[in-house]
C-alpha cells in the first residue's frame, strides 16, 4: 500500500496553500493600511475620534476571531438584501485575453473582511506603540523648527515608529497566516480545509496534516526571513547615513 499521497491530493494541498497565502496577503495589506489609520485616530486630539478608535480596538481584540468570522458570514448574509446575496454567490469573471479575473466567493470575501477587521485592531496597536516609543523631545524639536503636526508625524515620528514596530508587526503577520485556518469554519477552501478533505478521502491523516503543517512552517519562515532582511537593510542604510 502506498503511504505517500497521490499527485491529485498534493495538488489539493497546494491549492489550499495558495488560498491561504492569498487570503493572508490581502487581509494583511488591508489591515496594515487600516491599522495605520487606527493608530493615528487613537492619538487624535479629538476625544470622539480617539474614543471611537479605542472602542474598535476593545471590541475586536476581546472577541473570538471564530465568532467574528461566523458573524460576517451568517450575520452579514442575514442583513444584506437577497438580491445582493444572489449576486455575491453568483460566479463573476472578467477576461482580458489570456488573463481572467474572478470575483471571490462569498466565503472568501467574508473571511477576508473578518480577518482584516480582527487584525487591524492588533496592527493598529503595534503602530501606536511604535509611535509612543519615539522620544517626545523630537516632536518638540520639530515644532521648534516650525514644522506642523502632520509634517512632524510624517517626517519625524512615523519613520522611527515603523522601525520600532517592524518586529511586532512581523509577529502579527505570522499570526494572521495561522489565524486564516479558522476560515475553514465558514467554508473557505484554505490549507486546513483542504488537508481535512484529503484526510477524509484517503484516511492518511499523518500525511495530509503533516504536509499542511510543513506548508504553514515554510510560510512563517519566509516572513521571518523577510524580517531579518528588512532589519539588516535598515541597519546598513542607517550606518551609511551616519557615515
Amino acid at each position: 500500500m502506498h503511504t505517500w499521497l497521490e499527485p491529485k491530493y498534493l495538488a489539493w494541498l497546494e491549492q489550499g496553500l495558495a488560498v491561504t497565502v492569498l487570503l493572508s496577503a490581502c487581509a494583511g495589506l488591508c489591515a496594515t493600511l487600516l491599522g495605520f489609520v487606527l493608530a493615528i485616530a487613537r492619538t487624535a486630539r479629538s476625544a470622539v475620534v480617539s474614543r471611537t478608535a479605542a472602542l474598535y480596538v476593545f471590541v475586536f481584540r476581546n472577541s473570538p476571531l471564530l465568532v467574528q468570522l461566523l458573524f460576517w458570514y451568517f450575520g452579514a448574509a442575514a442583513l444584506l438584501p437577497s438580491e445582493w446575496m444572489t449576486w455575491l454567490n453568483t460566479a463573476h469573471f472578467v477576461a482580458w485575453g489570456a488573463l481572467t479575473l474572478r470575483w471571490p466567493s462569498f466565503e472568501l470575501l467574508a473571511g477576508w473582511i473578518g480577518l482584516t477587521c480582527y487584525t487591524t485592531a492588533f496592527i493598529g496597536e503595534e503602530f501606536r506603540a511604535g509611535m509612543r516609543g519615539v522620544n517626545v523631545a523630537q516632536a518638540h524639536a520639530a515644532a521648534a523648527l516650525g514644522m506642523g503636526r502632520l509634517a512632524t508625524l510624517r517626517y519625524v515620528i512615523l519613520p522611527q515608529a515603523l522601525r520600532i514596530a517592524t518586529p511586532p508587526l512581523a509577529g502579527q503577520y505570522m499570526n494572521l497566516v495561522k489565524n486564516s485556518s479558522l476560515a475553514m469554519a465558514i467554508g473557505v477552501a484554505e490549507l486546513s480545509y483542504m488537508s481535512r478533505q484529503v484526510d477524509t478521502e484517503t484516511f492518511k491523516t499523518f500525511q495530509a496534516f503533516g504536509i499542511a503543517t510543513l506548508f504553514y512552517v515554510l510560510t512563517i519562515a519566509v516572513i521571518e526571513v523577510a524580517l531579518v532582511v528588512w532589519q539588516r537593510t535598515g541597519t546598513r542604510a542607517l550606518m551609511r547615513g551616519r557615515a
